[in-house]
């Protein structure tokens, strides 16, 4: 990671603040693993299935149906689904920072709901809402960190979104752990509430965070983009670093503007429609390794496996899954996009998969 972290020579100005900025802003990955790391744990407590129970029994212990754990599960990728489209419309108008702000926000009232229920439709609910504000913090995040970040270490902040979803995983696993065992509704309501530490950091944080120059350019404030960039690079406004980054951020904004208005249906249009199939197959295909039943089902399953110690595992698990992440982070700026991508893979093929 040190090399990865290694300022090129001859580039101008310190670039620790705008580091620094990113990592933090990446915290929001933390509110995306928490959240889909604390459900994995809470289908499994005898408390909060006995509290969820419509009737259904398994083995004579009381539970919820499949259908009803899939939509439990289900609900929050709906959320994300439609909280993503909406954050680029909603960055542009009110700006990154206050987008972000806001996502927060959403998220909070989702964690409500959730942490008030006692039956599940208000629970279902509450997962949308939560899933909503995630989906809005998942594309507004390396949106900012991409507009604020330095060229040569970008690959590496935008990465470190991902590092923090991880970790929110491992956070969700070890509360859930300390708590799977209560007989009351703390066994579930904690894990829950401690997502509201989470969302206040983030909010604490963005009030007192720069705007993205190229938003500000955006908007039409020049000046106030200058005192971003030079607050992010630590340099003098009139600096000719500044000025020079400013004109290209002002350049590609403009060339944008000569393109016309564009819609979601320009996604689709020769010469886009590759890259877009393109974007959405890498996901896909992650998606279809399984490493999300992992999450989503894993305690579960451990435990219909007959594993006696299932949240142990369900830590261990990721645990491993963070570690995993650092080696990305350091060979994506290092080794390059493509390489990772084809080697990475390899790890999900193996013949114990």
């Amino acid at each position: 990671m040190g090399l990865a972290l290694k300022k090129p020579s001859g580039v101008p100005g310190r670039s620790w603040p705008a580091i620094v900025i990113g990592m933090f802003v990446a915290f929001g990955g933390v509110l995306f693993g928490y959240d889909t790391g604390t459900i994995n744990g809470i289908l499994a407590m005898p408390y909060w299935r006995n509290q969820f129970s419509t009737g259904y029994t398994i083995n004579g212990e009381p539970a919820i149906t499949a259908s009803q754990q899939s939509e439990i599960v289900s609900i929050l990728s709906a959320g994300t689904f439609f909280g993503a489209l909406g954050a680029a419309p909603i960055a542009d108008f009110i700006g990154r920072r206050f987008s972000l702000i806001t996502s927060c926000f959403v998220f909070i009232f989702g964690v409500i709901l959730q942490t008030a229920s006692t039956a599940i439709p208000m629970f279902v609910a509450g997962r949308f809402f939560a899933g909503f504000g995630v989906g809005l913090i998942s594309a507004l995040i390396p949106l900012y960190q991409s507009e604020t970040s330095p060229k040569w270490i970008r690959g590496v902040i935008v990465g470190s979104y991902q590092f923090a979803i991880t970790v929110g995983l491992l956070l969700a696993a070890i509360v859930n752990n300390a708590t799977h065992n209560r007989d009351n509704s703390g066994s579930y309501r904690i894990p829950i509430a401690v997502q509201f530490a989470w969302a206040l950091i983030l909010i604490a944080g963005m009030l007192i965070l720069p705007e993205t120059p190229r938003y500000l350019i955006k908007r039409g404030r020049p000046e106030k983009a200058a005192r971003s960039l030079a607050k992010l690079r630590r340099l003098p406004e009139d600096h000719e670093a500044i000025q020079d980054e400013l004109a290209e951020i002002t350049a590609n904004h403009e060339y944008e503007l000569t393109l016309g208005k564009a819609s979601y249906l320009d996604c689709f249009k020769v010469g886009v429609r590759k890259r877009l199939a393109t974007g959405c197959a890498l996901q896909a295909l992650q998606q279809l390794t399984g490493i999300n039943f992992i999450f989503y089902y894993g305690t579960q399953y451990f435990q219909n496996s007959g594993i006696k110690n299932n949240f142990t595992i369900s830590m261990i698990t990721s645990a491993v899954n963070v570690g995993s992440t650092i080696p990305g982070l350091y060979a994506i700026d290092k080794f390059g996009r493509r390489p990772l991508l084809l080697v990475a893979p390899s790890a999900c093929a193996s013949p114990n998969s």
